[in-house]
């Protein structure tokens, strides 16, 4: 059965540093591309950042560029979200992901059939 659960969500203020984990179990997420999206209150879900199989190649969404990095440790079969100078628009429930097999990282949904239950920030202005 495959498992993936995010934690390290919470309330901080604007400016401030979180970093989100994703335990995969069940997976490999090496195998595999992965990737974290996120769904603020009446929006729909949308990419954060991707990292490939390889741990090589990763893509963010233009408004996490140079705030946000994606990193796995593979000994820990855990994925990673670190969010630097967090702003109050960052707030919503972040989500953790895995395609079904190598390949680029995509911004899209629908190439991602494993997904966490999520982890809900909240940045205070």
């Amino acid at each position: 059965q495959v498992r993936l659960v995010e934690s390290g969500g919470g309330l901080v203020q604007a400016g401030t540093s979180l970093r989100l984990s994703c335990a995969a179990s069940g997976i490999t997420l090496s195998r595999r591309a992965a990737g974290w999206f996120r769904q603020a209150p009446g929006k729909e879900r949308e990419f954060v950042a991707a990292i490939r199989s390889s741990g090589t190649t990763s893509d963010y969404a233009d408004s996490m560029k140079g705030r946000f990095t994606i990193s796995r440790d593979d000994a820990k079969n855990t994925l990673y979200l670190q969010m630097n100078s967090l702003k109050p628009e960052d707030t919503a429930v972040y989500f953790c992901a895995a395609a079904l097999q190598n390949g680029a990282p995509s911004q899209s949904r629908s190439d991602y059939p494993y997904w966490g239950q999520g982890t809900q920030v909240i940045v205070s202005s």
